[in-house]
């Protein structure tokens, strides 16, 4: 009897243990919880995102997103497999509208979203669902030139006079022109112009056109591989990345100038479709983060952050008088006033 009894309290010992550790286990077990929820310590299975962007956000999302997907794992205990997609932004615009499931968009311009929004993808209301009204990353307008800058070009005025050739897209069909054109036409009205002096300075630079490109990428290699102009406009961060990849471009970035502001946007219908609002609206909410924006200011973009504004301030030129397309009117006047059939733009510019 006496060794019965020390049988039977190793076995019920034993028993215990046994149970103790399957309810371990059982809790380091995969979670059968949505993707992005559940606690820190369950292990989850991994989230996928699609972030569809325009093309010069590249080198900095190639930095960001290992620092978000480390970020994520440490406080969720879940990988997250990122998905990109990058180019123009209009044709990424029309991309996603026409099926291409953005669960983020990060475009050049504010009406590029709008459009997904019209399609019915996301709210549209999106810019208030982040901060700074949508804006995570920045630019202005540069001149580039050719080497040694032999025409002397200096200001928007000088791309008004004769002979002064220079190369950019056509604002019916790039985005990216539109900001240019916007650039030459505040030059005059933000500096006490009238919109009649403004429409005639900008008609005289027009004149200087000698062919408008369909695009950006257009517009680079007419003039850099067709040799056509003597400056060409563009983004101030594309020359900045260029230059860091030792091109060693000339530019000048006139002291009145236009803050060129791209968006982010969480695509709602998207995300609720993959059950990935929570680490989608996570991941957006970082790139306003000095982290993250630290990544956008080392490869040209001019950041949303006072701190990493004030950290990255030798890398560029102080703006004298800045304005955004809101003291404009905002991009539903503006395209109506200046890029419809018929108005300003068509007005203007007669080859």
């Amino acid at each position: 009897m006496f060794g019965f009894g020390r049988k039977l309290k190793r076995w019920v010992a034993l028993f215990i243990a046994g149970v103790s550790l399957t309810g371990l286990v059982a809790a380091c077990g995969p979670s059968d919880s949505p993707q992005g929820g559940g606690t820190a310590t369950e292990a989850k299975p991994d989230a996928e995102i699609t972030l569809v962007s325009f093309a010069v956000t590249k080198a900095a999302h190639d930095a960001i997103i290992p620092l978000f997907k480390e970020k994520w794992q440490k406080e969720h205990n879940q990988n997250v497999i990122f998905k990109q997609s990058y180019g123009g932004s209009g044709s990424q615009t029309r991309a996603v509208i026409d099926g291409l499931e953005a669960d983020v968009v990060h475009l050049a311009l504010a009406t590029d979203v709008d459009k997904i929004a019209e399609a019915g993808l996301t709210s549209p209301e999106w810019a208030t669902k982040a901060p700074n009204n949508g804006i995570v990353s920045k630019s202005v307008a540069a001149i580039i030139t050719r080497n040694g800058n032999p025409k002397g070009i200096k200001t928007w005025a000088d791309l008004t006079k004769p002979g002064n050739t220079f190369i950019t897209a056509n604002p019916k069909t790039s985005g990216g022109a539109r900001w240019n054109f916007l650039a030459l036409w505040g030059a005059k009205t933000q500096t006490g112009g009238t919109p009649e002096q403004a429409k005639e300075f900008v008609a005289a630079a027009y004149k200087n056109v000698p062919v408008l490109a369909k695009d950006a990428r257009e517009s680079t290699d007419v003039f850099a591989k067709q040799g056509q102009g003597d400056a060409l406009l563009n983004y101030e961060n594309e020359v900045i990345l260029a230059n860091l990849n030792n091109e060693n471009l000339t530019y000048i970035i006139p002291d009145v100038n236009i803050s060129i502001d791209n968006p982010v946007a969480v695509v709602d219908k998207n995300v609720e479709k993959h059950g990935t609002q929570a680490v989608a609206k996570a991941f957006v909410e970082f790139l306003y983060t000095p982290e993250a924006q630290k990544e956008f200011a080392k490869v040209g973009f001019r950041s949303v952050d006072s701190g990493v504004e004030k950290e990255f301030a030798s890398q560029f030129p102080t703006i004298k008088t800045l304005f955004t397309v809101q003291d404009l009117g905002g991009w539903s006047k503006v395209n109506q006033e200046f890029f419809a059939d018929g108005a300003i733009f068509d007005q203007i510019y007669t080859k």
